[in-house]
């Protein structure tokens, strides 16, 4: 039986590749390739209900992989840029068709899927691009894209008739509409929207990424992660805050935060879970705490009492919430005119 491997994001065009090929009696091994700025499993909001029900409703096996320092990499300087924000669509895809590659090769499989489409995204899915992405990938004429396979230069699983081009499909541009009567045809009724998915495509989220790499060119993955979380101040350069905004973002800056971390709240009020990231004196331990306290429901007191941990240490800080000039001053924000970093000294 002939085998392929697939790139499997969950969503509804890779699972209709994986089962336009399996329908032809070909064996597939789907792989999830995951990093820091993707969706998470079971993420409703960005990702299928559940990832796997489709593999095991339809019988292919998925396994995970995380790219981790290497897609970093490509994001801080990619070889063929980035997209309209922080995405560097054509080296992520040569970056996991690279790896792919390696499992093609020590599984014994004889070519590659993925479930793009032509002319669905700007970028990456063009007809100009695919030779490109397959030639830096050194996987030239092993990369089938069921999808969209009429109108592209045949494979070699499809020269070796290892595939039949007649049972592949011709879809092109960005409707959606051929892809819902293919996924109806199969069975197929769990699948998440078209939208979302990599935050590197989100305008306000790449604007803080950009922003944390201008003052830290090797952050951690605690303070990468926490880009996607609350809201963001920089007091200094080696300083920022970051607030919850509701009580899942609050549970998440918690499960972040280290025995070393400094975080705030004000106690006996709602209030946001506020973390400080960086070192910070006592003047700017003071600014972040009037922060916490403006985003609290005591914000309308002229002082407030703000719990502080830091380390092993517990104190109180009496603060006056901050104002609106102060929101305006350390805010993260991205310009909606020049779109460029604020730089405060």
């Amino acid at each position: 039986m002939a085998k392929a491997i697939a790139l499997y994001s969950g969503g509804l065009d890779s699972t209709l590749a994986i089962l336009t090929v399996m329908r032809q009696g070909i064996d597939v091994t789907a792989v999830t390739f995951m990093n820091h700025f993707g969706c998470s499993i079971g993420d409703k909001s960005s990702c299928s209900k559940d990832p796997f029900s489709a593999s095991v409703k339809f019988g292919f096996t998925v396994k995970l992989a995380h790219l981790s320092d290497k897609f970093f990499d490509i994001v801080k300087n990619p070889k063929f840029g980035h997209g309209k924000n922080m995405n560097p669509c054509l080296d992520c895809r040569i970056l996991m068709l690279k790896e792919a590659k390696e499992m093609m090769e020590m599984s014994g499989a004889d070519f590659l899927i993925t479930g793009e489409v032509l002319g669905q995204r700007p970028m990456s899915q063009r007809r100009d691009t695919f030779p490109v992405i397959d030639r830096e990938a050194d996987v030239t004429g092993f990369v089938l894209r069921p999808l969209s396979a009429k109108h592209l230069k045949m494979t070699i699983p499809e020269e070796k008739n290892t595939v039949s081009r007649g049972m592949l499909h011709d879809f092109h541009g960005r409707s959606r509409k051929p892809q819902m009567a293919l996924a109806a045809e199969f069975g197929l009724t769990d699948y998440p929207p078209p939208a979302g998915g990599c935050l590197l495509t989100e305008p306000n989220y790449s604007f803080r990424l950009k922003e944390l790499l201008h003052y830290d060119a090797s952050p951690s993955y605690k303070d990468i992660n926490l880009l996607r979380l609350g809201r963001h101040f920089r007091l200094s350069p080696y300083t920022k805050v970051i607030i919850g905004r509701k009580k899942e973002e609050n549970e998440a800056i918690l499960a972040l935060a280290e025995e070393g971390d400094c975080t705030m709240h004000v106690p006996g009020y709602g209030s946001p879970v506020t973390f400080l990231s960086g070192t910070a004196d006592d003047n700017l331990l003071h600014i972040a705490a009037s922060l916490c306290a403006r985003y609290s429901d005591a914000k309308k007191f002229s002082e407030v009492k703000v719990a502080v941990k830091k380390a092993r240490e517990l104190f109180n800080l009496l603060v006056k919430p901050a104002d609106d000039d102060t929101l305006g001053r350390y805010s993260i924000i991205m310009d909606a005119q020049a779109r460029v970093l604020r730089t405060r000294s």
